[in-house]
């Protein structure tokens, strides 16, 4: 049999990773261009892509992927005959040449040299030790860039560096603003905002400027308040930014979080959950007025009301979004991913969020770009009022495949703590807004309701128009400064005295790490997730034994067992002893340092300063 030619070669390479089509059409998207040849010239590409990057360089690839987000995965191929050996460092000279013409627009490039049967691969100047000897789709080459595994730790380090950054090089004392200018940062590199390293501040901060503005078109025609997070970014001041190598390495950390939300091994929404979770350790005791919920618990309370792919979800005290995004990826992960028809509808349609506070309406904004979705329904309103009553009313959503018409079905929130922030009026005020039977679970204080009970304004309110089910008491560790429980209520179903059913989860399997908070270093917490789940959904805690019928009338709270009261023989002689020498008048203090002499030293010494006989 004759070896291929290179055309041959290159043409069936090109049908292979979907450069071209079965007739030899180069295929162009929305979100790239390819094509495979030898009459395209680097600099027909860039005009193309609408970049001068390649300007005046005639070489020309055999073929290429071109994606106009310039952080994407490009791919360029060098294809030679059947016959010729490709492990020949010229070969491989050749195809470097094409990767460096490249990385004047793109820092991710995957190099394939192929001759119809070896195939060898390099990352950049980098070769893949252990490629797939055969050719393979354009899909397996971009997913090399995506990390296999994540490491915690290093979320957490690059956390922590971007904050110093920002606080003590860059001057911004406001923590939210702190998190608002990283998390905006993050939506324009994920948008396709290349930030090199050695640009001047000005023109670093109106590249992501640019890019967040030309992110928000389509979305502004829907929600015109999306031009809030233009705002806010606008608004941060920096007190010094002639530090360029600050400026530098705050992108090459930025860089790596993006790459790392993109890892195939994990939810997008778990490293955004981690990185603002870790922001908000820094925060000081003036600025505690709204908590953010630790990952691991968005994750149950969204299993323990059973959240399905059909759900209509509310948070009306949203903060970052981090209800909203775990729901969302959740839900798209039951309905079979990001590609499915119905992930598109969950994203437009089923994610409903409200957040008062400005800064912190933005940060939410931008956590939902990062995650391309929601964004357009989220609102800024004051959760207190009857204008966010209105808003929640009107959700109405129309499912494919549904006949009727619905409102929200869950609602997952936490809700400041503090009664100043108006914390059982906002609980009050939703609970009155969704429809009659919605499931609703809210994080407080343990005594939170029974606190109101006692004074007749909420705790009788809220029982008389919407039922209390279950109380879940959370580990104490969680929440700096206060215990808090899950409270799930069915909303426009009164009380009417029946009992709730409370449990205890004492431990999450987190532990404290050295300037990196508390962390599920073992992975203990998913199976411990699961044994709660199961054991609240069949109304039984075997291992535990903490399951308790709580009588409304009496407590609104989970109730912790009292220790019982011991009495010890040595705590009844010593309570006598004491009695008996303060009726002669003996000084205790006195009596006890001159036993202890007597007993350590004995008769080794007799007064003072004498040796004892």
């Amino acid at each position: 049999m004759p070896f291929k030619t290179e055309d041959q070669v290159r043409n069936e390479a090109g049908i292979t990773l979907g450069f071209i089509d079965e007739n030899g059409n180069n295929v162009e998207t929305a979100d790239y261009l390819s094509g495979v040849g030898q009459l395209t010239t680097f600099i027909q590409l860039g005009n193309r892509l609408g970049t001068t990057d390649f300007a005046g360089i005639s070489d020309k690839p055999d073929g290429w992927l071109l994606p106009y987000n310039q952080n994407g995965v490009a791919i360029v191929l060098e294809t030679k005959s059947e016959k010729t050996d490709i492990s020949k460092k010229k070969w491989k000279d050749e195809l470097i040449k094409n990767i460096d013409i490249l990385q004047k627009h793109y820092s991710k490039i995957a190099g394939i040299l192929y001759n119809g049967k070896d195939c060898r691969v390099f990352m950049n100047h980098n070769e893949v030790p252990k490629p797939a000897i055969t050719l393979q789709q354009l899909e397996y080459y971009t997913k090399l860039f995506v990390p296999d595994t994540i490491d915690k730790g290093r979320i957490y380090d690059l956390t922590k560096k971007i904050n110093n950054c920002l606080h003590k090089e860059f001057g911004v004392k406001n923590l939210n603003h702190r998190m608002i200018f990283t998390a905006c940062a993050l939506v324009a590199v994920k948008e396709g905002a290349i930030l090199h390293k050695g640009t001047e501040y000005s023109l670093f901060h109106q590249t992501i400027l640019n890019q967040l503005s030309k992110s928000l078109k389509d979305a502004k025609r829907q929600n015109e308040k999306l031009d809030l997070l233009c705002e806010v970014y606008s608004e941060i001041k920096m007190n010094t930014t002639n530090n360029q190598e600050a400026i530098d390495s705050f992108i090459d950390w930025v860089t790596e979080i993006s790459n790392l939300i993109n890892s195939d091994k994990w939810n997008g929404e778990d490293v955004m959950a981690i990185f603002f979770n870790e922001f908000n350790r820094y925060k000081g005791k003036s600025e505690r007025g709204q908590v953010f919920t630790p990952d691991h618990i968005t994750s149950f309370m969204y299993r323990l009301i059973d959240v399905s792919q059909n759900d209509v979800i509310l948070d009306a005290a949203c903060g970052s979004g981090a209800f909203l995004v775990k729901s969302m990826c959740n839900m798209i992960k039951d309905a079979g991913g990001i590609n499915t028809r119905k992930a598109k509808e969950i994203k437009a349609k089923q994610l409903y969020g409200i957040e008062f506070d400005r800064e912190i309406y933005a940060l939410a904004c931008a956590n939902m770009l990062i995650h391309k979705d929601g964004k357009t329904n989220l609102e800024q309103l004051d959760s207190r009022k009857e204008d966010a009553s209105k808003w929640i009313k009107g959700i109405s959503v129309k499912l494919e495949g549904e006949s009727h018409i619905k409102g929200v079905t869950k609602v997952l929130m936490n809700p400041p703590f503090e009664k100043a922030y108006g914390c059982m009026t906002i609980v009050k005020n939703v609970l009155d807004s969704v429809p009659a039977g919605t499931t609703c679970a809210f994080i407080l204080p343990d005594k939170k309701l029974e606190k109101d009970l006692t004074d007749k304004k909420f705790g009788n309110k809220v029982l008389k128009d919407h039922k209390l089910l279950t109380i879940v008491k959370l580990p104490e560790k969680i929440f700096s400064g206060v215990t808090a429980s899950v409270f799930v209520f069915e909303s426009g179903k009164p009380q009417n005295g029946q009992n709730i059913i409370g449990y205890y989860i004492e431990e999450d399997g987190l532990e404290t790490v050295k300037n990196q908070g508390r962390q599920d270093i073992k992975n203990r917490w998913p199976s411990i997730e699961d044994y709660w789940i199961r054991s609240i959904q069949d109304g039984i805690d075997t291992r535990y034994n903490t399951r308790q019928v709580i009588n409304p009338s009496e407590h609104l709270s989970y109730q912790m067992p009292e220790k019982p009261f011991e009495v010890y023989e040595e705590d009844f002689i010593k309570a006598m002893m004491d009695y008996e020498m303060y009726q002669q008048g003996i000084d205790v203090k006195s009596f006890k340092e001159k036993i202890a002499l007597k007993t350590l030293y004995g008769n080794q010494f007799g007064k003072k300063g004498e040796k004892g006989e």
